[in-house]
């Protein structure tokens, strides 16, 4: 049930064609989600730790994402998204029993692109730019993903560094669920990041990324400035696009 951090203006401008609009809250559970529990409605998303979920569609594709060699789900995925900026966002040596593997980033330095179809869920993304250890800019180095499925929208912002440019939002098109780094430090600050939440707008946003209980306090100090909060007393909650709330509000799953 339900109860009751300084960004760098890293962007350059980014133009392609806009995707097609997005065509969801919560009903709680208390294990990984079975492939036959969900309706052809619903989809299953975990909150495995950091900046890893399980999500599951109806036809029982598995996504994690920001997949990693510290924190994995319980179950072998389908699919394993990842990040370049840390190796908490990266796996050295993913499952190799995992049929699609994608990189947010490009080793040859270029923008990656991904636009994947697997059974009833599209994957696609948008890159953006992350700050190299010695604080210069590596262009592309990190992608805010895309599932689609069930007439949701759900993305990932991965390991963000700055603000978004009109771009940037226009490749997202609608999102339903967004699913938000709140560190406040090693991503983007506090201050930008509310500017981030407000400009994309989603019907629920979930926090991830966050280092115990009051780098997530910090945050949620300043997002109730902006948006009601709620708690779930467990990780596991079934999204569909009937249940979404009817303005944008804040929903902390139990991890770090």
């Amino acid at each position: 049930m339900i109860a009751t951090c300084v960004g760098l203006s890293l962007t350059k401008p980014v133009a392609a064609a806009e995707p097609e609009s997005c065509p969801g809250l919560i009903a709680s559970r208390d294990t990984l989600f079975s492939r036959a529990a969900l309706r052809q409605n619903e989809v299953g998303l975990t909150f495995v730790g950091h900046a890893t979920f399980l999500i599951e569609t109806p036809q029982g594709v598995r996504i994690a994402t920001d997949y990693n060699d510290g924190t994995r789900p319980r179950v072998t995925p389908d699919v394993a998204t990842m990040n370049k900026a840390h190796s908490t966002h990266f796996s050295y040596h993913p499952d190799p029993a995992i049929k699609y593997v994608l990189r947010g980033w490009n080793p040859a330095g270029d923008p990656v692109v991904h636009d994947l179809t697997v059974q009833d869920v599209r994957i696609r993304n948008v890159s953006t730019n992350i700050r190299s250890y010695g604080g210069a800019t590596e262009y592309d180095g990190n992608s805010i993903f895309v599932f689609e499925t069930a007439q949701l929208c759900i993305a990932h912002l991965g390991h963000l560094h700055h603000t978004l440019s009109p771009g940037h939002l226009k490749r997202l098109g609608r999102i339903d669920v967004l699913l938000v780094p709140v560190d406040g430090s090693y991503t983007l600050e506090t201050f930008d990041m509310m500017e981030v939440l407000r400009a994309i707008n989603a019907p629920l946003m979930i926090p991830m990324h966050f280092f115990g209980p009051s780098t997530l306090n910090r945050f949620l100090t300043s997002a109730r400035d902006h948006f009601p909060v709620e708690f779930s007393d467990t990780a596991a909650i079934t999204l569909s696009r009937a249940t979404l709330p009817k303005s944008p509000k804040i929903l902390v799953l139990p991890g770090h």
